[in-house]
């Protein structure tokens, strides 16, 4: 047999604008030391890095093209 459950009544948002809320305290990062990664990981950050500066070389050499510095140079 179905069993019927009780759906409790949505009372709606409390909303908080963040100049009348209460300033919380912050996390400290000092003392955390390094993350300790893997070969994957770092071999993943490697390839990463290498297709964003692919990237950026190609958009370079596009907006290079498109202002037509390659032009005058032939």
């Amino acid at each position: 047999m179905a069993t019927m459950r009780a759906i409790p009544k949505f009372e709606g948002f409390r909303v908080i604008h963040p100049l009348k809320d209460e300033a919380e305290q912050k996390c400290s990062t000092e003392g955390l030391g390094h993350i300790a990664m893997s070969t994957t990981v770092r071999i993943s950050l490697a390839v990463l890095r290498g297709y964003l500066i692919l990237v950026t070389l190609i958009l370079g050499y596009h907006v290079l093209d498109l202002a037509g510095v390659f032009r005058q140079i032939h």
